[in-house]
């Protein structure tokens, strides 16, 4: 049975949609294509109707979420603009988003498994971390450019790392602990 152009296209959205919240819960080597076509609803056969490879999948996945994290953080600097910085790092040292790794950050969720990839999804993954910092620097106050884009690089690296380590302890009281310290850290801009 042929599909029109525009369910096509829907589907091709289902697919990376369900591939990145798949992926960003159980990394890129934890699910198959199948299993990901099967979520979606539709057949594994279709899949090579709508990427090359995997790692096409992955690539557009990574980009699809990188850029959903860009307007989310756009819009929490929108809706707070005297105090964006704050808005943004308390957002993300939630608990809500530790608990749902697969709605939350790329970057926490799979840059080590990025690290390992083919240059396409290394790219995709450059340019939406790149995004997200371009966003943070606006953010962050400070003197000059420079001083600020350092500050927020700093400030990125410690999000992630400060979500990495609190999903990461089997303890829910040293998690808190964790995202606790981090929030005292990085909502404040020094």
């Amino acid at each position: 049975m042929r599909v029109s152009k525009e369910q096509a296209a829907k589907n091709r959205e289902r697919i990376i949609e369900v591939a990145s919240r798949e992926f960003r819960d159980k990394g890129f080597d934890g699910i198959g294509v199948a299993d990901v076509m099967k979520s979606a609803g539709l057949t594994h056969g279709g899949f090579y109707g709508h990427f090359a490879s995997k790692d096409d999948l992955i690539a557009e996945a990574c980009a699809a979420s990188m850029d959903r994290s860009a307007q989310k953080w756009s819009e929490l600097a929108e809706t707070a603009p005297d105090d964006a910085f704050a808005a943004i790092t308390n957002s993300y040292l939630l608990k809500e988003h530790r608990d749902k790794k697969e709605a939350g950050c790329t970057m926490a969720a799979l840059a080590p498994d990025i690290a390992r990839q083919s240059g396409a999804v290394r790219e995709c993954f450059t340019k939406g971390t790149q995004s997200l910092l371009d966003i943070l620097v606006k953010a962050t106050p400070g003197q000059s450019e420079a001083a600020r884009r350092e500050k927020a690089l700093a400030t990125m690296a410690g999000l992630v790392g400060t979500l990495v380590l609190s999903r990461a302890v089997d303890d829910p009281q040293f998690a808190d602990e964790i995202l606790a310290a981090g929030r005292a850290a990085f909502s404040t801009p020094s």
